[in-house]
């Protein structure tokens, strides 16, 4: 999707929502509401994966810093160390700035240099199996990114990456109206470390929401949800009818991830 058929997302949106964050999008100018650009790439061997990873490290990670790409992070599975795969996101503070990001990457010498023994390689040794891309515009209640507090201090932490999927692009608002209205400062009095919440303009299994929370490990994830449920406003907004996750959710997934070295999340 090129930058035109964007604002004319954008534009469509901030029709149905009303709302001022996206017109300023679809227009081009600075928005307070963040885009990131998210990817998933599989690999057919470790051996691919860990090539790429030390790519990831040591090209593409600084090279985000450079090129207005951050704060940037890429992450391997937290919980299945056999997964043969990488998530990496990219972050943006507009439209405008996600447009053309690959043509500023292609001509950062740097970059090139750092990343040559992948980037150079022959079509007989593919870096990747196949990569999936969604474009994603963050919330009004949570619109810039935000890097847990372990990721400077070099404490052990995982993430959470989770997607609602709906069943209709109005339900899909609907969901992210709970989450503006609520949902999205419940999970930060529980202590999540929320990183980002987003909604997706392009990719797949549309309409979709995404958003990523921290936790200090994997076993400790039970808790945080605990006080999640245990918040009094929980309680008061799932009551609302309209936001029943039976009539705007169709479907949840989850993925564990810790971050590769150099990554800034």
């Amino acid at each position: 999707m090129d930058r035109r058929e964007f604002i004319a997302a954008g534009a469509a949106l901030a029709a149905a929502t009303g709302t001022a964050g996206v017109e300023a999008h679809a227009a081009g100018a600075e928005s307070a509401r963040e885009i990131y650009d998210l990817r998933t790439y599989t690999f057919e061997s470790k051996d691919k994966l860990d090539r790429y990873a030390a790519f990831l490290t040591e090209a593409w990670l600084p090279a985000t810093k450079r090129n207005g790409m951050a704060p940037a992070g890429a992450f391997v599975s937290a919980d299945k160390p056999e997964s043969l795969f990488i998530v990496v996101i990219a972050s943006f503070p507009s439209i405008a700035a996600w447009n053309g990001f690959e043509t500023r990457l292609a001509a950062d010498q740097e970059y090139l240099k750092a990343g040559a023994s992948v980037l150079d390689l022959p079509a007989t040794d593919p870096p990747y199996t196949h990569v999936e891309s969604s474009v994603l515009g963050a919330f009004h209640s949570w619109p810039h990114i935000k890097a847990p507090k372990q990721a400077a201090s070099g404490e052990a932490h995982v993430f959470e990456l989770r997607t609602y999927e709906s069943h209709s692009k109005k339900a899909n608002l609907k969901k992210i109206e709970m989450f503006d209205k609520g949902e999205t400062d419940i999970f930060a009095r529980a202590g999540f470390q929320p990183v980002f919440f987003s909604e997706a303009l392009s990719g797949p299994q549309l309409p979709n929401l995404t958003y990523m929370v921290t936790y200090p490990s994997v076993e400790a994830r039970d808790g945080f949800w605990k006080a999640f449920m245990a918040d009094p406003e929980k309680a008061r907004l799932f009551a609302i009818p309209e936001y029943s996750d039976k009539l705007i959710v169709s479907k949840i997934h989850s993925t564990f991830l810790k971050p590769l070295p150099g990554s800034a999340l």
